[in-house]
């Protein structure tokens, strides 16, 4: 074995992750995030042990509406990735196509991902575990609706940076909403949360979306007061999500770095 060989590609990645700060994140990013969030599950549980009545049954149908978040930004993100990767993104930009129509393709093709990735979750909960999000009724479809206009928003700030950064940035598109789940409050009460990250926490729509779900499950009841927060928040970032989405773009076109991507 020639070690010589071995150190030079060893330096080859260490400069690689070295002068790149997205890969740097990445390593340092998943297990914070895992710590963070199954610390204060596991904060929550031994100090609130009979808060829930029925805690499969709300911890299931939590995590089935955050994989409408999910599957909706990674929907979403996922048309650009798979431009950039077939080397096609050059392509899409020099086409007739504008920009809110590609927009409008991305949020139509995120949906239409959601919903294949998400019926059969429905479907197999009730006979698996006798859980049926359904039990929500007609709030669902307003839950449904801000989660899945958060997750295209979220969308847009990845697609933003991608524009911006290029292909480095894409470990970002994997990671962004693993980010928020601790804050985002899915399978804990705000309470849990440091004071400091609570006022974090209150700027995000997830809060009061998963808040309004615990309510409905626990009380049977509506506040309305939650998803009015949810859905203001929601479509200021939406706006923000469109107009950073749009210079991000004209930027990219005046240093040309459009003709580079997917290279």
């Amino acid at each position: 074995m020639n070690f010589r060989k071995m150190y030079g590609l060893f330096l080859r990645h260490f400069f690689l992750i070295r002068g790149s700060l997205p890969r740097l994140l990445d390593i340092i990013y998943w297990p914070t995030i895992q710590i963070t969030l199954w610390g204060f599950i596991s904060k929550f549980f031994s100090t609130y042990s009979d808060y829930y009545n029925n805690t499969l049954g709300i911890i299931l149908t939590c995590a089935i509406l955050y994989d409408i978040l999910f599957r909706s930004s990674i929907s979403f993100n996922m048309f650009f990735l798979e431009e950039i990767w077939s080397r096609n993104f050059t392509n899409l930009f020099i086409s007739p196509l504008k920009i809110k129509e590609i927009i409008s393709a991305l949020v139509v093709t995120a949906l239409i991902r959601t919903l294949i990735g998400l019926v059969p979750a429905v479907i197999l909960t009730s006979p698996l575990f006798g859980i049926s999000i359904l039990k929500l009724g007609v709030p669902l479809l307003f839950l449904f609706l801000s989660l899945y206009l958060f997750g295209i928003t979220l969308g847009l700030f990845v697609c933003s940076g991608l524009l911006r950064f290029g292909p480095s940035f894409e470990n970002i598109a994997w990671s962004s909403l693993f980010l928020l789940s601790p804050l985002g409050c899915i399978y804990y009460p705000l309470e849990i949360l440091p004071e400091f990250l609570q006022l974090i926490a209150k700027a995000l729509p997830l809060v009061y979306v998963f808040d309004e779900t615990r309510n409905i499950l626990l009380n049977n009841l509506i506040n309305y007061e939650n998803l009015k927060y949810a859905y203001i928040l929601n479509i200021i970032y939406l706006l923000l999500g469109i107009f950073l989405f749009y210079y991000s773009f004209l930027k990219a076109r005046v240093r040309g770095t459009l003709m580079n991507m997917g290279e």
